[in-house]
């Protein structure tokens, strides 16, 4: 386990900070093997390039980005009507959960807020522009694509920023603090909201690509040039667990019974890790689409999303019996 020194006056050029081009997912093989599950299932509109998908989990509406970021497809898997089709003023990068009833995009320009029910959407304009977005407290936190955290009122207002970062690809909650993902530094940073200030960081690996939380208080990194997933706690930022997971592992997504479920881009397949004894523990294993780049879980039934990089559209997986 290595720490990372970064930098925490606002006076930090992220241009200095010791940096590398962010890692990609491994280019996939073609599919030889049957996907799990369902694929291109209509309830999520016709297959095609998926950027990004999440689940909401009051509604459990799943969130599909597509038509390079321009279209968000919101579909209710319980349901047999039509897709929501929600047309965004800027093309979209990512997207994660709201508040209840909410998903959030980020964009070159900020963040859109998507009502999931009406799929009205609110613009909410970020100086620097947003690759990550979660809630925070009454607002919103939003790490920008220039290395600076800032933190937004429920009006859309700064309350804050904390700079010194070369970019903020995914934060995650932990206590009073947030946790943050620095491709470019590949990095995950404590970040103290209330001093607006950096704590301590920690090397995650030589390629860290994606991030999540996990209910149980794990942070969930996939390290994709070394092939590992990586198990931080962000109270005290420390790196509990690493594991090899051969195959490039890209997306990653956590559901609230503990199962850590991977994609391994170069084999397209989807592993999921029991990580409650210590050292994480193969449970399952499914082939999927091709260039799956995208995965997201609905906790309540157990079922997995996949979103493929190549035109096959939306996965469904169901994992449990």
């Amino acid at each position: 386990m290595t720490t990372v020194t970064v930098g925490c006056s606002s006076n930090d050029d992220p241009e200095q900070l010791n940096t590398r081009e962010p890692e990609t997912a491994a280019v996939s093989p073609d599919a030889v093997v049957t996907p799990a599950g369902v694929v291109a299932d209509p309830r999520f509109g016709p297959a095609g390039t998926v950027d990004a998908l999440t689940v909401e989990p009051s509604t459990r509406t799943v969130a599909v980005l597509t038509d390079d970021g321009t279209t968000l497809t919101l579909a209710d898997p319980a349901g047999d009507g039509s897709p929501r089709i929600v047309r965004l003023s800027a093309a979209g990068t990512s997207v994660s959960p709201g508040r209840d009833g909410e998903v959030l995009v980020t964009t070159p320009d900020g963040i859109v807020r998507v009502n999931v029910e009406s799929g009205e959407s609110t613009d909410v304009p970020v100086d620097g522009g947003a690759a990550s977005a979660i809630v925070w407290d009454d607002g919103y936190a939003v790490g920008t694509l220039t290395g600076t955290v800032v933190i937004l009122s429920a009006d859309g207002s700064v309350d804050s920023t904390v700079p010194g970062q070369a970019s903020v690809d995914a934060l995650v909650r932990a206590g009073d603090e947030l946790v943050s993902l620095d491709t470019r530094q590949t990095s995950v940073t404590a970040v103290d909201v209330d001093a607006e200030r950096l704590g301590e960081a920690l090397r995650a690996g030589d390629g860290a690509t994606r991030m999540t939380g996990c209910a149980n208080g794990a942070i969930v990194v996939a390290d994709t040039t070394d092939d590992e997933l990586l198990i931080f706690t962000g109270d005290d930022l420390i790196m509990r667990q690493r594991f090899p997971v051969p195959g490039s592992p890209f997306a990653v997504a956590c559901s609230d019974d503990g199962t850590v479920w991977i994609t391994a881009t170069a084999l397209n397949e989807v592993i999921g890790f029991d990580i409650s004894s210590g050292m994480p523990v193969e449970s399952a294993r499914f082939p999927t689409v091709r260039q799956p780049d995208s995965l997201a879980v609905d906790s309540q039934s157990g079922d997995l999303f996949v979103g493929s990089n190549t035109g096959a559209g939306v996965q469904v997986i169901p994992t449990r019996t």
